[in-house]
């Protein structure tokens, strides 16, 4: 039953934020922010070469079993998280960047996991289509949905969208509790392996790195850093039953990466926020 609970609470989750976010901007607002080559050209860049180079060092120094290692790859290599929004809207970052940034991230991972995976891990392979589904109809269709009825009905956008998103607060604390309590046994299983302090150095080091190259804007590097630290765990989870469903060890890390991350980048939304200046957010 909390298996069911938790699942309704992700499409739940997914399907209002993204909602929310369409009712709440303008497709101009969500492309101008992309207009900034040098910031487009170092998120890709922190998020497709930076994350698997700290991966790699991670490695290096805590030599992880093979099972840790591939669903670390697998966190690295799977960018632009439906859970972005949220996190900018709590850092009070600015929210047109953080949903362009998504979408341009979840675009660029389709085509990215294909050819960075099988150089990563030999054997393996990607299915883009198997990718860009899930993420088609739960996330950019949702959202085309609300940026469609706030360009022509203003008024009902402006009413639909605070219950949107109370929707999505509700469901992300039920995904966030019914994920430790279903994930527990994996993330007290992963503690004596350096599983879990390998989530954490990766998602707190991206944090940083992210954070220092977004530059002097606090909004906008609140959104790098937690763009940068958030990985597309539906991404990485579909490519992990793919390949290594006959290692569940594989698929299990993938999903306690999940809550591990939440865990960590929530707080660190709220203490970003807690930083603006009131005339940000």
């Amino acid at each position: 039953m909390l298996v069911v609970i938790v699942q309704l609470g992700a499409l739940v989750f997914v399907v209002s934020s993204m909602l929310a976010m369409g009712l709440s901007l303008t497709i101009p607002q969500i492309v101008e922010p992309l207009k900034n080559l040098r910031l487009v050209v170092v998120a890709l860049v922190l998020n497709f070469i930076g994350a698997p180079l700290v991966v790699w060092l991670i490695q290096a120094v805590l030599d992880l079993d093979d099972d840790l290692y591939t669903a670390l790859v697998l966190l690295a290599i799977a960018a632009g998280a439906p859970f972005l929004p949220k996190l900018a809207q709590a850092a009070k970052g600015d929210i047109a960047f953080s949903v362009g940034l998504m979408i341009l991230l979840m675009v660029v991972t389709v085509a990215f996991m294909p050819i960075a995976l099988p150089l990563l891990i030999s054997g393996t392979s990607v299915e883009p289509w198997d990718i860009a589904s899930s993420l088609i109809f739960l996330m950019l269709l949702p959202l085309g949905i609300g940026l469609g009825v706030k360009a022509r009905y203003s008024d009902v956008a402006d009413g639909l969208q605070p219950h949107m998103t109370q929707a999505s607060t509700i469901a992300i604390l039920i995904l966030v509790v019914g994920g430790l309590i279903l994930q527990w046994e994996g993330i007290v299983s992963l503690i004596g392996t350096k599983g879990i302090l390998a989530m954490a150095v990766l998602f707190v080091v991206l944090a940083i790195v992210g954070y220092v190259a977004g530059g002097s804007d606090r909004q906008t590097s609140s959104v790098l850093a937690l763009g940068t630290a958030q990985r597309n765990v539906s991404a990485a989870l579909v490519v992990a039953v793919q390949n290594f469903g006959d290692r569940p060890d594989v698929v299990t890390t993938v999903m306690v990466g999940a809550i591990v991350g939440l865990v960590i980048l929530l707080p660190l939304a709220g203490e970003l926020g807690k930083r603006a200046g009131p005339d940000e957010g």
